[in-house]
Formats: C-alpha cells, sequence, structure tokens
C-alpha cells in the first residue's frame, strides 16, 4: 500500500524493526500503562507489547512528523492474513477462540488485532485513516473477510450484560463460519432475553471501536472469553469485506478522477 495522509497524519505500513519498536511501545502506553494490563516481566522490563506473532504481521501505523521518534506513531494495527499465518504459528485469535469454521470461509482471510491509538489523538481523523488504510489493504490482498477479538474493558459480564445480549440477539454470525469460543474459557453471552434489552443502554455499554465494525455489518463468533492478561472481555467479530468496500470505498479510496468533496464519516 502506499503512502496516504489527512492533514498533518500520514498512514502507511511498518517498513523496518523500529518502526514496529515504536508500535509496540505504543500499545504498551496504551494497554498497560492506561488500561491496567498485567504485564510479565520481559513486557514490563521493555515496556513494550510485543510476542511471537509481530514478527510476520503487516503493523499498520499513523504517523504524525511532527513528533519525533517513538511519539511519532499515534496509532496502530496488526494485520495477519491466513496464507501468512499457515506458514507460520496459525493466528493469535486461537488462543481464545475455535477457528477451525473458517476454513469454510473462501478466498483471503485477515485478522485484524493490537488496535490502539495514542490519548491524545483519539478522535474521528485518526480512526479514519486506519479505516481507509484497512481498506487500501483489503483491496491490494483481495480479502474477503477480516475477523479478531475485540474487547470490552473489565471481565464482569454482569456490567456489560446489556451489550454482551444485543450482540448475541442481533449480531450472531452465520454458524457455518462463526468461531467459538473455546472449552473451558467460554462465556454465554446470552445474559438477557431479546424482549429484556434496553438497545440504547446496549449501545453505551459497546466500546466504539466495536459499534465502528458492526456499522459496517459486524457480527460475532460464539460465546466470548475473558482474558484476565489485558483486563477484558473478548468476542470474536468478524466483517465480510464486501460491507468495507461497498459502504466505505467511496469515502476512503476516491480515485483521482474523482470530484467529490464529501467528508468520510463513521
Amino acid at each position: 500500500m502506499t503512502n496516504d495522509q489527512e492533514g498533518n497524519l500520514e498512514i502507511r505500513l511498518a517498513k523496518t524493526a523500529e518502526d514496529i519498536l515504536a508500535a509496540q511501545r505504543l500499545r504498551y502506553r496504551v494497554f498497560f500503562e492506561g488500561m491496567g494490563a498485567v504485564a510479565n516481566e520481559d513486557v514490563a522490563r521493555s515496556k513494550r507489547d510485543f510476542d511471537q506473532f509481530d514478527a510476520y504481521c503487516d503493523h499498520l501505523l499513523v504517523i504524525d512528523p511532527n513528533r519525533t521518534g517513538d511519539q511519532a506513531i499515534v496509532g496502530t494495527y496488526r494485520l495477519l492474513r491466513r496464507s501468512v499465518a499457515q506458514k507460520h504459528q496459525g493466528f493469535y485469535s486461537a488462543n481464545e477462540f475455535d477457528l477451525s469454521y473458517l476454513e469454510n470461509y473462501p478466498g483471503e482471510i485477515v485478522e485484524l488485532g493490537r488496535s490502539c491509538v495514542d490519548p491524545n489523538y483519539r478522535g474521528k481523523a485518526v480512526m479514519q485513516l486506519l479505516w481507509r488504510g484497512i481498506a487500501e489493504y483489503i483491496a491490494e490482498h483481495k480479502i474477503s473477510l477480516m475477523f479478531g477479538c475485540a474487547s470490552f474493558p473489565g471481565t464482569d459480564p454482569d456490567s456489560m450484560k446489556s451489550a454482551l445480549s444485543y450482540l448475541h440477539h442481533y449480531h450472531k454470525a452465520p454458524s457455518q463460519w462463526a468461531p467459538k469460543a473455546i472449552e473451558g474459557r467460554f462465556v454465554d453471552l446470552k445474559l438477557l432475553k431479546k424482549k429484556q434489552i434496553d438497545t440504547r443502554q446496549a449501545l453505551r455499554e459497546m466500546p466504539p471501536l466495536i459499534k465502528g465494525y458492526l456499522r459496517v455489518g459486524g457480527v460475532i463468533g460464539k460465546g466470548g472469553v475473558i482474558d484476565h492478561e489485558f483486563n477484558t472481555l473478548d468476542v470474536c467479530l468478524l466483517v465480510e469485506t464486501g460491507n468495507v468496500t461497498g459502504r466505505y470505498r467511496r469515502h476512503y479510496l476516491q480515485s483521482n478522477e474523482s470530484s467529490s468533496t464529501e467528508v468520510a464519516t463513521q
């Protein structure tokens, strides 16, 4: 993918080992210093969020050229295509969900993860750039499905029962390719009956990133998983990319010939 810009911000894939180190340091600041995730000894000592998957993933970066060093990277996403995962250690999400049903889904698929934004840059501009970068990546690699662990902050399902039940009743993935929380970690998301759900309360409980996925047709797999390391409850969220390229491509990937001045919205 090519470099792209909006205002003073730039988006591109990581090009160097230093780029990846800087993304890992941003992830550490957001997840461990900001959200209370529990770091192991190596992560705490290095002040980087890292694992074995980083070495063969693509790393999408939002960069502020007016900042220097690690501070220049203000947003990131980690991308792992199936064709790459099959040559290495598989998908990160397999630690929480049985992904075997995804073998039934045709074409190239991509796992999205480790999404985070510098607290000083949390607004529409960075998320629009990240969505634009993902849409371009999807088009370049002919990806038909994107998925990943989407997180609710906290580990008490009852505190988010409206949102979890809403997802269960209204946004279930087709059973033939729906991942399922692994045995022994399965958390039932059906905490309320459909008629008991207060939609406004459900949306208040929903993290903004998950609501963004729902706007482009996002669906979830079966059950959730509590991740005590990251202090989250995770669901497996999936989006068929025709929804992204159809509904959002006209905003984020306008051709040079287009004379449209429409502002991208989320």
